[in-house]
């Protein structure tokens, strides 16, 4: 193997897939990354065994071939080059290295085990569309409110259901539930319905948000996804198991519907929440035309802060986890925010003033008077 390509081409590719590098694998070859160089280009692949990445680089190949190489200290030699240089790769297979020509710098890094290194899914013959933006906008909302808990396995994931023009995405750790659908453009041209890891769905939103590319495709393999988007290919496991029944969750009806205005909401949120350590709640605590918001550590401190709030009816006190609150009241579009509630014992509701086209569902703290 032997190919020529451009240092910032390297770097950028590079940052693609080692994403998906493992760093704590049992087998060697999944902490690597793959370059694959044939007469048709060159691809770079990487996977930890439950997320893929997969995508194509641009240089000029002299010989084909393959090389697996360590993928962390990959990424960071290539950045360390001096920019807008050639960077010539060439596999030794005598020496069983790699090396690397940059300038007037020269690298041999030992190559793994390709032959350990897993095959990954293709692209399935017929991909259901989603259009890219707003699958990265909904995740961007959604996946914040699965859990990060492995002991919990079919909550770490996004349940996403679409077909014909419409898409939605759930998510919650048992403390919160996100709930966002969305109306597409075009029909997607099938159903889906899978749980997906959200880790995995976070990195295909980061990488389609900033890009031009305008749709993703998806496949649907036996306890695999497949994601295709543009150049890059994405593929990651389905969670097993049965999510959680997210309608049942939502409350019918409410006590009291408050709006309040977002951006002011979430700053006295924020401010106050510094002073809401150790697991301390975030306390609000409504009157007549009025939201006081509070928080107290023994031995750091405390803080409260009044803001004006369309509130009518008796005095009521909720508490919340500071971080779920600010999370839901940043995922709500808009100027204002509709804080429905019902008692302080059952969940409070986060969504936009017009539409429930996304909801996100904030379970209570028990406040100690």
């Amino acid at each position: 193997m032997k190919l020529t390509t451009q240092r910032t081409e390297l770097v950028a590719k590079l940052s693609i897939v080692s994403r998906a590098v493992s760093t704590r694998a049992a087998t060697q070859a999944l902490s690597g990354i793959l370059i694959s160089a044939s007469e048709s280009g060159v691809a770079l692949t990487a996977t930890d065994g439950e997320l893929g990445l997969r995508t194509e680089m641009e240089a000029e190949v002299s010989s084909p071939g393959t090389a697996l190489l360590p993928g962390r200290l990959l990424a960071e030699l290539a950045r360390s080059l001096g920019d807008d240089e050639k960077v010539e790769i060439e596999l030794r297979e005598a020496e069983r290295d790699v090396e690397i020509r940059s300038g007037g710098s020269s690298f041999h890094l030992r190559t793994l085990p390709a032959e350990d290194f897993p095959n990954l899914p293709a692209e399935g013959p017929e991909p259901l569309k989603i259009p890219a933006q707003a699958l990265a906008e909904a995740v961007e909302l959604v996946a914040r409110a699965a859990s990060r808990d492995d002991m919990r396995p079919v909550l770490t994931g996004v349940l996403v259901s679409a077909s014909g023009n419409e898409m939605t995405m759930v998510a919650t750790d048992s403390y919160r539930l996100a709930v966002k659908r969305t109306e597409l453009e075009g029909s997607i041209g099938g159903e889906l319905d899978a749980n997906i890891p959200a880790k995995a769905l976070r990195e295909l939103g980061r990488l389609v948000a900033g890009d031009d590319v305008t749709e993703v495709a998806v496949s649907l393999l036996p306890n695999q996804a497949v994601f295709k988007a543009g150049a890059i290919l994405l593929n990651t496991r389905l969670i097993d198991g049965q999510f959680p029944n997210f309608r049942q969750l939502l409350p019918e009806s409410y006590e009291h519907d408050v709006r309040l205005p977002r951006p002011e909401f979430l700053e006295v949120a924020r401010r106050v929440s510094q002073l809401a350590q150790r697991n301390a709640p975030l306390r609000l605590s409504f009157s007549q035309g009025e939201l006081k918001i509070s928080a107290s550590t023994p031995d750091v401190g405390d803080a409260e802060e009044t803001m004006p709030a369309a509130f009518d009816g008796e005095p009521l006190e909720i508490g919340f986890n500071p971080e779920f609150l600010r999370d839901g009241i940043e995922s709500v579009e808009g100027d204002e925010v509709l804080l429905r509630l019902i008692s302080p014992l059952r969940p409070g509701l986060l969504q936009p003033v017009e539409g429930d086209d996304f909801r996100y569902l904030v379970m209570p703290i028990r406040l100690n008077v």
